[in-house]
Protein backbone atom coordinates (compact mmCIF):
# COMPACT_ATOMS: atom_id res chain seq x y z
CA UNK A 1 0.00 0.00 0.00
CA UNK A 2 1.10 3.44 -1.06
CA UNK A 3 -0.65 5.85 1.23
CA UNK A 4 -0.63 5.67 4.95
CA UNK A 5 -3.20 3.75 6.74
CA UNK A 6 -5.37 5.80 9.25
CA UNK A 7 -7.29 2.41 9.89
CA UNK A 8 -8.52 -0.99 9.37
CA UNK A 9 -11.68 -1.90 7.31
CA UNK A 10 -13.97 -4.42 7.03
CA UNK A 11 -15.96 -5.62 4.64
CA UNK A 12 -19.83 -6.29 4.19
CA UNK A 13 -21.26 -7.55 1.84
CA UNK A 14 -24.72 -9.66 1.44
CA UNK A 15 -28.71 -9.59 1.56
CA UNK A 16 -31.43 -11.38 2.56
CA UNK A 17 -35.17 -10.70 2.30
CA UNK A 18 -37.54 -9.59 5.35
CA UNK A 19 -40.87 -10.71 6.60
CA UNK A 20 -42.30 -8.11 3.97
CA UNK A 21 -40.40 -9.39 0.50
CA UNK A 22 -38.34 -6.09 0.75
CA UNK A 23 -34.86 -6.90 0.58
CA UNK A 24 -32.20 -5.78 3.61
CA UNK A 25 -28.25 -5.27 3.51
CA UNK A 26 -27.16 -8.10 6.15
CA UNK A 27 -23.75 -7.84 8.05
CA UNK A 28 -21.47 -10.18 6.90
CA UNK A 29 -18.47 -9.77 6.81
CA UNK A 30 -16.11 -10.67 3.88
CA UNK A 31 -12.80 -9.39 5.08
CA UNK A 32 -11.90 -7.85 8.14
CA UNK A 33 -8.54 -5.95 9.65
CA UNK A 34 -7.99 -4.57 5.99
CA UNK A 35 -5.43 -1.56 6.16
CA UNK A 36 -7.09 1.74 4.72
CA UNK A 37 -6.05 5.46 4.56
CA UNK A 38 -9.38 6.78 5.50
CA UNK A 39 -10.20 10.45 5.06
CA UNK A 40 -13.41 12.47 5.40
CA UNK A 41 -13.83 15.82 3.53
CA UNK A 42 -16.54 18.52 2.96
CA UNK A 43 -17.20 20.60 0.13
CA UNK A 44 -19.18 24.10 -0.36
CA UNK A 45 -21.57 23.51 -3.69
CA UNK A 46 -23.79 25.52 -5.52
CA UNK A 47 -25.84 25.25 -8.25
CA UNK A 48 -27.59 27.34 -11.11
CA UNK A 49 -31.43 26.45 -9.49
CA UNK A 50 -30.46 27.22 -6.07
CA UNK A 51 -27.47 29.39 -5.46
CA UNK A 52 -27.65 28.75 -1.48
CA UNK A 53 -24.33 27.43 -0.65
CA UNK A 54 -24.73 23.87 0.91
CA UNK A 55 -21.82 22.20 2.76
CA UNK A 56 -21.67 18.15 1.33
CA UNK A 57 -19.61 15.89 3.29
CA UNK A 58 -17.70 12.58 1.41
CA UNK A 59 -15.31 9.67 2.06
CA UNK A 60 -12.39 8.69 0.41
CA UNK A 61 -10.28 5.59 1.67
CA UNK A 62 -7.07 3.84 -0.30
CA UNK A 63 -6.40 0.48 0.24
CA UNK A 64 -4.14 -1.96 -1.56
CA UNK A 65 -4.33 -2.83 -5.28
CA UNK A 66 -5.87 -6.02 -5.25
CA UNK A 67 -8.19 -5.87 -2.54
CA UNK A 68 -11.45 -7.76 -3.02
CA UNK A 69 -14.11 -4.33 -2.62
CA UNK A 70 -16.85 -3.77 -5.32
CA UNK A 71 -19.51 -0.96 -6.06
CA UNK A 72 -22.44 -1.58 -3.64
CA UNK A 73 -20.17 -3.16 -0.68
CA UNK A 74 -20.19 -1.45 2.97
CA UNK A 75 -17.46 -0.67 4.69
CA UNK A 76 -17.14 -0.25 8.57
CA UNK A 77 -14.20 1.45 9.70
CA UNK A 78 -12.88 -0.61 12.62
CA UNK A 79 -11.37 2.11 14.59
CA UNK A 80 -14.78 4.02 14.73
CA UNK A 81 -17.53 1.72 13.46
CA UNK A 82 -18.93 3.80 11.08
CA UNK A 83 -20.40 2.39 8.17
CA UNK A 84 -19.76 3.68 4.56
CA UNK A 85 -21.57 2.06 0.93
CA UNK A 86 -18.97 2.00 -1.15
CA UNK A 87 -19.84 4.25 -4.41
CA UNK A 88 -17.04 3.88 -6.52
CA UNK A 89 -13.85 1.59 -6.72
CA UNK A 90 -11.06 3.22 -9.12
CA UNK A 91 -7.46 3.06 -9.68
CA UNK A 92 -4.58 4.92 -11.82
CA UNK A 93 -2.61 3.42 -14.19
CA UNK A 94 1.01 3.08 -13.47
CA UNK A 95 3.08 0.47 -15.27
CA UNK A 96 6.07 0.84 -12.46
CA UNK A 97 4.20 -0.10 -9.32
CA UNK A 98 0.57 -2.00 -8.81
CA UNK A 99 -1.66 1.54 -7.57
CA UNK A 100 -3.50 1.76 -4.57
CA UNK A 101 -7.58 1.61 -5.36
CA UNK A 102 -9.52 4.46 -4.32
CA UNK A 103 -12.78 3.98 -2.34
CA UNK A 104 -15.32 6.62 -3.15
CA UNK A 105 -17.58 6.36 0.06
CA UNK A 106 -20.84 7.54 1.56
CA UNK A 107 -21.47 7.47 5.07
CA UNK A 108 -24.87 5.01 6.41
CA UNK A 109 -24.38 5.35 9.98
Amino acid sequence: MLALATTTLTVLRGTTTDAYGDEQDTDTPVHTGIPASLTEQSRRVTTRDDPTPRIVRYAVARVTAGTDITDQDRVRDERTGAVYIVEAVSSMANPAVAADLRLDLRRTT
